[in-house]
């Protein structure tokens, strides 16, 4: 009987054991997973946010020294065309890096009206209409904006999730911790029963004979 007991004490202790180092090591895996969603989220905000704030300023440099062009009364038309010309071949040189990002449906929208006043402005210039050139650059810069605020919101979006996986691998750190001091305990308690099982040899009384 004594020994079934002990069988089941050791029983119940392996297996106290054994869903602490399962659940460890679940925890683990989790914390592994959510560790390379916040760095996908960090990337996500440098390639796909901050360089494309870059190439909104860009485009916004270029925009400025169009309009700026285009109301320049002592250029000639034919120094007009190759300084705009000039910024709408920069123009398009970013255009390809910009479609390399990550874009989201609203951004993809707003990029397309971009083009198109740039498009705009490429065909006005050649046709000399530089009042509607003013136009298409000012129309052009309000759909700047528009992007640049979208920078801003998936950034804040992309950080604020990146916060949270922060805060769910801090709980699970937490709880592994908590864990191992069960484990710890667990360990302790089998070594205080198996110290007590140690019998004590008590020496016989000498023999009268």
């Amino acid at each position: 009987m004594k020994d079934q007991q002990k069988y089941s004490n050791k029983t119940k202790a392996a297996l106290v054991l054994l869903i602490v180092m399962i659940i460890i090591l679940l925890s683990n895996f989790y914390r592994l997973q959510n560790s390379k969603k916040a760095n996908e989220d960090m990337n996500a905000i440098f390639n796909d946010r901050l360089v494309v704030a870059s190439y909104i300023f860009q485009y916004a440099n270029d925009l400025h020294s169009i309009k700026a062009k285009a109301l320049q009364t002592e250029l000639n038309d034919a120094k007009k065309k190759a300084g705009i010309a000039a910024s709408i071949q920069h123009i398009h040189s970013i255009d390809k890096l910009y479609l390399e990002t990550a874009l989201t449906p609203k951004e993809k929208t707003s990029f397309v009206s971009f083009l198109a006043s740039c498009s705009a402005i490429e065909l006005q210039s050649q046709n000399s209409n530089w009042i509607q050139i003013t136009q298409s650059s000012d129309q052009a810069l309000k759909t700047l904006k528009l992007l640049s605020q979208i920078q801003i919101n998936e950034g804040k979006a992309k950080l604020a999730n990146s916060n949270s996986i922060h805060m769910e691998n801090t709980t699970w750190g937490e709880l592994q911790i908590a864990l191992l001091i069960v484990l710890g305990g667990v360990a302790l308690y089998l070594l205080i029963v198996k110290q007590k099982k140690i019998k004590i040899k008590v020496p016989e009384s000498p023999s009268m004979n």
